[in-house]
């Protein structure tokens, strides 16, 4: 029953990176109905920003959770500007053209930033240094999860119920759910749409930079490509949940993650790719629209 659990836990870790992403994707289609396929490098950069920030602190003497803290907090920064930036530059000009112009853009940036870091870094896998200290509460679970998956399972979950508290209760909030149900109409009633927009990427981008650092920490190794591998699961797990769902990008990212988790340790890892598309592919078959997902959705 422990390698149960084990598989469980691990699953549940898995799909809270993979939400942590995935919000970001359904957020931006729900507002703009974009597929920024550049997301998941702003996952790597936040990762990156962090083991730099991580090995200068460690050099001006700080230690453990300080440097965890403080590295996530600047990662969470810096792959924010990033976000701003990419919407500023490569989505806002092509935002009344065609929906092809802007998804190939979003490519392009896609491949610019994995250039960019393979350039500024290198190709070869880093070694992350292991900043999550050891807790002794949780020494009688350890045949079950480690610190890293207890840490990884908690922030997501409280960065998912404080992105649930802004759309739902705040004047942000409202003004985004507005823009996602009809732009036009929002900007007749005084919102200001092109502020919402920036401010759904810097939130996704926010998102997924915390989701880096923490994947980062608990696996101990990055590399320029991390991204792409990240950012096509988080995409697959919000088409499952239903693009454009915040609940539903939740929902598909724990499938998801689940079947991962038990298909590769009851059947085989070789595959663990194919049980995640696999799933995709059935859940689109006999519903195309996702798990949550409606002909007439509340996107965000």
């Amino acid at each position: 029953m422990d390698y149960f659990w084990e598989l469980f836990f691990g699953g549940l870790t898995r799909g809270a990176i993979y939400a942590l992403i995935a919000l970001g994707y359904t957020m931006v289609y729900g507002i703009i109905e974009l597929i920024n396929f550049a997301h998941g490098e702003i996952y790597m950069i936040g990762a990156f920003t962090a083991l730099i920030v991580a090995g200068v602190l460690s050099m001006m003497g700080f230690s453990g959770i300080s440097i965890l803290v403080l590295a996530s907090l600047v990662a969470v920064i810096y792959s924010m500007s990033y976000g701003f930036t990419l919407e500023k530059i490569a989505y806002r000009p092509l935002r009344h053209a065609p929906r092809l112009s802007p998804l190939i853009s979003a490519i392009g940036m896609s491949i610019f930033l994995q250039n960019y870091v393979l350039l500024a870094q290198t190709s070869d896998f880093l070694p992350f240094p292991r900043l999550i200290p050891k807790f002794e509460f949780m020494k009688p679970y350890y045949s079950t999860m480690a610190e890293s998956d207890l840490l990884i399972i908690l922030v997501a979950a409280v960065a998912m119920i404080l992105l649930t508290m802004l759309i739902k209760f705040t004047k942000m909030g409202k003004a985004m759910r507005a823009t996602a149900q009809n732009r036009k109409m929002a900007m007749l009633v005084g919102v200001n749409v092109d502020r919402i927009i920036s401010t759904t990427f810097i939130i996704g981008s926010a998102l997924a930079a915390l989701g880096g650092v923490l994947i980062a920490s608990h696996i101990g190794q990055i590399n320029f490509y991390i991204g792409f591998i990240a950012g096509i699961k988080a995409f697959t797990a919000a088409v499952l949940g239903g693009i454009g769902s915040i609940p539903g990008a939740v929902l598909g990212s724990l499938v998801l993650g689940w079947t991962e988790s038990f298909g590769t340790g009851y059947i085989s890892s070789d595959y663990e790719d194919v049980f995640a598309f696999s799933l995709l592919v059935l859940i689109l078959i006999f519903r195309p629209a996702g798990i949550l997902g409606r002909s007439t959705t509340q996107k965000v």
